[in-house]
């Protein structure tokens, strides 16, 4: 094989191993709660939100509050950033983040309304 075509491989081959391990680093795995305690890592978690424990400091846009699993277990998850607006009629949250001294410290937070999902019914069908 000539010279030529041998380089082009390896450089084809090294875009590809660069793409896959980009492509690798962007995914956020979904995990439990003892998982994202004992990974350090950026995770994906759902929980439930305790609406009666949640705190929001309107000057510093940092909300407090604890999710719960379906296990029953909390977790605290502090969030910098504004609070969504419809976040009092969600039911669930998804945060993706990482664990850090005793909190989950959000960088995003997506909040799960079951209301958005429901069907309307038409006036002509009533």
């Amino acid at each position: 094989m000539k010279p030529k075509y041998l380089i082009g491989i390896a450089i084809i081959i090294i875009f590809v191993v660069f793409g896959a391990l980009s492509f690798r680093k962007t995914l956020t795995p979904y995990v439990s709660f003892e998982e994202a305690r004992r990974s350090g890592a950026t995770v994906q978690v759902i929980g439930e939100i305790i609406f009666s424990q949640v705190k929001y400091d309107i000057d510093t846009h940092q909300l407090q509050f604890p999710i719960m699993n379906e296990n029953k277990e909390k977790m605290m998850v502090v969030y910098s950033g504004t609070k969504p607006a419809n976040f009092e009629q969600a039911d669930q949250v998804v945060i993706i983040g990482r664990y850090e001294n005793g909190v989950f410290v959000a960088d995003q937070l997506l909040v799960k309304c079951p209301s958005k999902y429901q069907g309307v019914i038409p006036k002509d069908s009533r």
